[in-house]
């Protein structure tokens, strides 16, 4: 087990709503809206949701003057031209968006992105003000063959070259695909591992003090215990970010 751990203090909590490909503008309006009544009963986490492109301008909407950030779940690593169906970073500033998810193991996995495209795409974020959130990951089979730390580095180094000044505006997210969406979250103790080796490879890059959430399962029932691990900083939160409730519970955790 990786040994470095290092205080929270400087470390807000953050806690991301991943919408993935659900909503419709009257789902939208009434999560958006208990959101926003409940988010004034969360002291001490910072809140965001990152939603489907179509309901950007809604969300920027229903969230403005709120605590709550928003931000989208994907973006071009180029900035603009002839790239059908992509969507660039300014396009996404246009809305007003804080944050993008960037590879994301759904992206990795079923689009194919390759770790130096994520990076590409962090970049291409940090272009116009926006703050990616890079995710990593391992699979079942990689994680029982021993590989996970192996895995994560290979993921990490495009990101690492970027440099202490570039990864300062990140946020990191690690996200064990056995455990995305399948009810089975990794226990406390092993994200912990998996989060003080990410924060050590960060460390030796002169950025320690990203920000690192763990995604994968996260509920209200096994929030708080995640959050108490030294180098957990908050949650990539999938399907329970889509109830109001249970979302603010984590929140408040």
């Amino acid at each position: 087990m990786t040994s470095i751990q290092t205080s929270t203090e400087s470390r807000p909590r953050l806690v991301i709503g991943n919408w993935k490909m659900h909503g419709s503008l009257a789902a939208n309006a009434s999560l958006l809206a208990d959101l926003r009544a409940g988010a004034g009963d969360v002291a001490d986490s910072a809140m965001a949701v990152c939603v489907p492109f179509p309901y950007l301008a809604q969300t920027s909407v229903a969230l403005a003057g709120s605590p709550i950030s928003w931000g989208a779940q994907d973006v071009s690593g180029q900035a603009q031209g002839a790239f059908t169906g992509e969507v660039s970073a300014t396009m996404l500033a246009d809305f007003g968006c804080c944050w993008v998810l960037a590879g994301h193991s759904e992206r990795r996995t079923l689009h194919g992105e390759t770790d130096q495209q994520v990076a590409d795409k962090a970049q291409a974020a940090l272009g116009v003000g926006l703050a990616p959130v890079v995710c990593v990951g391992e699979t079942l089979a990689e994680r029982e063959a021993g590989e996970t730390h192996a895995v994560i580095a290979r993921q990490l180094a495009p990101v690492l070259a970027r440099g202490a000044a570039s990864l300062a505006k990140m946020v990191l997210a690690y996200e064990p695909i056995w455990a995305i969406g399948t009810g089975r979250s990794a226990t406390p103790e092993q994200a912990q591992d998996v989060h003080a080796f990410i924060r050590a490879s960060l460390a030796r890059a002169g950025a320690g003090q990203v920000q690192i959430l763990y995604g994968g399962s996260v509920k209200a029932s096994n929030a708080a215990s995640l959050f108490a691990m030294s180098d957990i900083d908050g949650a990539l939160v999938g399907g329970a970010s889509l109830v109001a409730q249970e979302f603010l519970r984590i929140a408040a955790a």
